[in-house]
């Protein structure tokens, strides 16, 4: 069974890239066309490497590797922090400090700090020993923290692998993966540079329907790794299945309870959700040659589509 389809690639805008005086002569072997000034990307390929990407990470986990997820742009923050949470992995979605894994040791402390800072009852000053304004400034380093390591507060280790939303903003993540050699698989949009991304997902970075969509992908291959793991899941089952006569643990159940399919997820979504306003990164993106480009690539991708196989 595919890992995602072409219509749900579609349906969230998933082929469109960049207008054409931006972007990387290196990304020209995932473009599908050109439509009205905007790069279309060929969602055959998109495909493909969604399913390379997939087994990756689902075997990465598996073997007991974990997957940090990288989204500090508004339309990635969200999804980066739902889905990262839902399979019990590390995430940033605020900002990036220079040296989180690099420097993994001094950020590791900071870690111990906010841990230590939890442990203070704010609300009883008498119990503290503590004055009210050593508890207010304390509170504030407290809130400091949890805003930029928040996401990360339970990591041990740097990550097995790195899921990054938009690798032109987070080149300083991408570099500090490729200089401890952890894989990374991301996005990539028709401005960034395939060399620097070991699992690619040619896509849009910067819709948030595509952010999610994709984002939720990997989670789910981390959840069905994280079951492989525990011995759960047996053949061909997918994540929520359970192995037979082998009832599922409470964590597993938690794991699992909001894993639907991306299909199951857009006929739950509802109607004010769908309308949901675009940010004015996506606006400038798309909204002068959606109409336009959509019907015309949607015959193109799924004719392609049919005569693939004959090719093959």
């Amino acid at each position: 069974m595919a890992v995602v389809t072409m219509r749900e690639l579609l349906e969230s805008g998933v082929h469109f890239g960049h207008q054409t005086r931006r972007w990387n002569p290196k990304m020209k072997r995932f473009i599908f066309t050109e439509r009205n000034g905007i790069y279309i990307i060929d969602l055959l390929q998109s495909l493909s490497y969604i399913d390379r990407a997939y087994e990756f990470v689902k075997e990465t986990v598996a073997h007991g590797g974990t997957v940090m997820f990288v989204g500090t742009k508004k339309q990635a923050q969200e999804a980066i922090a739902e889905q990262a949470t839902r399979v019990g992995m590390p995430y940033v979605n605020q900002r990036w400090l220079g040296g989180m894994l690099t420097n993994f040791s001094t950020v590791y402390k900071r870690l111990q700090r906010l841990k230590e800072l939890e442990q203070i009852d704010f609300e009883d000053v008498a119990a503290s020993g503590l004055t009210k304004k050593e508890l207010l400034v304390l509170s504030r380093e407290k809130a400091k923290l949890e805003k930029t390591l928040g996401g990360i507060r339970e990591m041990q280790k740097v990550p097995s692998a790195v899921w990054i939303v938009d690798t032109k903003k987070e080149h300083i993540a991408v570099g500090e993966a490729r200089k401890l050699h952890i894989p990374v698989v991301a996005i990539l949009d028709t401005n960034c540079d395939p060399d620097e991304v070991d699992y690619k997902i040619p896509g849009n970075d910067d819709a948030i329907r595509s952010v999610t969509l994709l984002t939720r992908v990997i989670a789910d291959a981390v959840a069905e790794g994280l079951i492989a793991r525990s011995g759960v899941a047996t053949g061909d089952s997918k994540p929520g299945d359970k192995a037979a006569g082998e009832p599922l643990a409470e964590w597993e159940r938690d794991l699992l309870e909001g894993d639907k399919t991306p299909a199951e997820a857009a006929e739950a979504e509802t109607p004010a959700a769908k309308d949901e306003v675009q940010t004015s990164a996506e606006t400038e993106k798309v909204a002068d040659a959606e109409q336009a480009v959509a019907p015309a690539v949607v015959e193109e991708a799924t004719g392609a589509a049919a005569v693939e196989p004959e090719q093959a």
